[in-house]
């Protein structure tokens, strides 16, 4: 069975208490439910993840590369300052696809910029939790199809 990281960056093991009026009422371990879930519904495995720190991150990222065929990864704020991340998703020649459960683009400004979506796979912005669950469909569909 094929693994895949769900990978979720700074705040999000807040959700749920966290302006629940932008990221809605679930918990993170809600979010790790569904993508298990839904996972399974494609025949893969789930390693899930979350750190407020951004070399952790990029360890976590380092360490995917021969262990998982593709990443889901929310990189919170850091999607918005971090090029050390856009390169480690770049270097780990996996397919990462970017997830945003809020609309970044109806935002602050700096929030329009990614520094993570140039070397994303694929982007789900604005579809809340729910957007993990795309996240990974097309994670599939990418590894299914050998265009990962």
């Amino acid at each position: 069975m094929a693994s895949i990281l769900i990978l979720n960056g700074p705040n999000l093991n807040l959700l749920g208490t966290r302006e629940p009026e932008v990221y809605g009422h679930e918990s993170l371990a809600d979010v790790e439910a569904l993508c298990r879930a839904e996972a399974a519904t494609h025949g893969l495995d789930v390693e899930f993840a979350q750190s407020n720190h951004e070399g952790a991150l990029i360890d976590a990222l380092h360490a995917a590369r021969g262990t998982h065929a593709g990443v889901v990864f929310n990189p919170g704020a850091y999607t918005h300052t971090s090029v050390a991340l856009a390169d480690a998703v770049s270097g780990i020649r996996l397919p990462v696809i970017e997830v945003h459960i809020s609309n970044v683009h109806a935002r602050e400004s700096f929030r329009h910029h990614s520094f993570i979506s140039p070397v994303a796979k694929s982007i789900v912005v604005g579809a809340g939790t729910n957007g993990y669950r795309l996240g990974i469909a097309q994670l599939a569909h990418l590894i299914g199809s050998g265009r990962g």
